[in-house]
């Protein structure tokens, strides 16, 4: 008798075959949405999720989603919460650019707004658009 190795997700009250990358992904998402939840009233907890879901992101080789990266401290694995437990300032020194900082740990994070690369490519785009006199 020869079995198959696929595993079975219940998906809307149906089973279907999914990929252990598919799982990793919900158990992810499942480990951060617990983590928001009590993330205010035991933050030890909500980092050991934190850390957890960046454990499976890792074994599975899938990578974090963006909002799930930025959410985090990549130093102490804090779920990073705006007012609570991080601060997030606008600069505009070089490129306008995004810092946050962790108040456990402070580390911080730098998100860019705008990339000179991306303004290069435009203006090129639009020279080149241009009608000759």
């Amino acid at each position: 008798m020869c079995e198959s190795h696929h595993l079975w997700v219940i998906w809307e009250g149906q089973m279907k075959p999914t990929s252990a990358k598919q799982i990793a992904r919900q158990r992810i998402q499942i480990l951060f949405e617990q983590a928001k939840q009590v993330c205010k009233t035991n933050p030890q907890l909500a980092m050991q999720y934190t850390k957890s879901a960046r454990k499976i992101a890792m074994a599975a080789k899938i990578r974090l989603p963006v909002e799930f990266k930025r959410e985090t401290c990549k130093n102490c694995n804090a779920l990073l919460v705006q007012g609570y437990n991080c601060r997030v300032r606008i600069k505009q020194n070089r490129e306008p650019h995004i810092v946050i900082t962790c108040l456990n740990c402070g580390n911080q994070t730098r998100i860019m707004l705008s990339k000179k690369k991306e303004q290069k490519e435009l203006e090129q785009n639009n020279y080149q658009n241009e009608a000759p006199c």
